[in-house]
């Protein structure tokens, strides 16, 4: 019984459900435009979070097919299912299939063609990174990128809402922020010109990756507050005081980035209360005045 269940649950893990946090961003949109409490929006939405959901988890066993070897010298990417051998790369690469198609044809079928063009696109880059974009240094940390705001895109587009251009540049700079953080926990943990676990590595610094998430961090604190600012005239003062939680929140990442410990955001995020609890307070002050307005 248990070696029947040993392909499953290394399956199970090897899509990565913890990672599956990072698709709540298609809810930014909506709520941000306070549209969400409408059904029709809420269903929407829904839709967008368990296609992005399948799709990535497809992106996943790819990547870890791809990068199987480079793994295996991993501290912590060794125990992964493909790389540890639990589960087969033919396995992997079927699945992979399926999710990325399913995940495709289910949005046409329930009839959300912009939907559709923004999670193939998504689908598009990241396979790509996979085989090839990953190696070029900088344009991987724009795709890793760009596969953030897409998902914050997706939520916009598949409830028909108009997204706010500020809004827009808030999610890239923040997912540029998350993702040079990233690669700098990385450099930390496997040393400065190491291209053992991943060559873009070898590229990258210390110092050029801080210099990334500074800028990152910056211009997402500036466009954040340049978007609260202008709604003054027509919101109370809610919108601004959630810079507050907002700004607190980065500062408080970046301690994780600092010491090298934010190499999985998700992890960083579900394992950190004083953060969470940072996310509630920004939400509760950013619904309120989305309300009052």
């Amino acid at each position: 019984m248990g070696t029947r269940r040993a392909p499953v649950n290394a399956l199970v893990r090897a899509v990565r459900p913890r990672q599956w946090t990072k698709n709540v961003l298609v809810v930014a949109g909506p709520l941000a435009a306070g549209t969400l409490g409408q059904l029709q929006v809420a269903v929407a939405v829904a839709v967008a979070f368990v296609a992005f959901c399948l799709a990535a988890s497809g992106v996943y066993l790819i990547n870890d097919v791809i990068d199987r070897e480079n793994d295996r010298a991993h501290p912590v990417k060794r125990a992964r299912p493909i790389a540890s051998g639990e589960l087969s790369v033919r396995t992997a690469l079927v699945v992979a299939v399926l999710l990325l198609a399913g995940s495709l044809l289910g949005v046409l079928a329930l009839g959300y063609e912009d939907l559709a063009v923004v999670l193939g696109t998504y689908s598009l880059l990241q396979v790509a990174y996979c085989l090839w974009l990953k190696h070029e240094a900088v344009i991987d940390l724009v795709v890793v990128s760009s596969g953030f705001l897409l998902r914050a895109l997706a939520g916009g587009v598949a409830a028909a809402v108009v997204l706010s251009p500020w809004f827009l540049l808030v999610a890239a700079f923040g997912s540029l922020f998350m993702v040079a953080g990233k690669r700098y926990s990385e450099v930390r943990l496997v040393g400065e010109g190491s291209a053992a676990t991943r060559r873009t590595l070898e590229e990258y610094s210390a110092s050029y990756l801080r210099f990334v998430w500074g800028i990152a961090s910056a211009g997402a604190v500036v466009f954040y507050a340049m978007w609260a600012f202008a709604l003054e005239r027509e919101h109370p003062i809610w919108p601004q005081l959630s810079l507050v939680p907002f700004v607190v929140a980065l500062l408080r990442y970046a301690v994780d980035i600092d010491k090298g410990a934010a190499g999985e955001p998700e992890s960083v995020v579900l394992g950190d209360r004083i953060l969470q609890l940072l996310g509630v307070v920004w939400f509760v002050l950013f619904t309120i005045g989305l309300v009052s307005g």
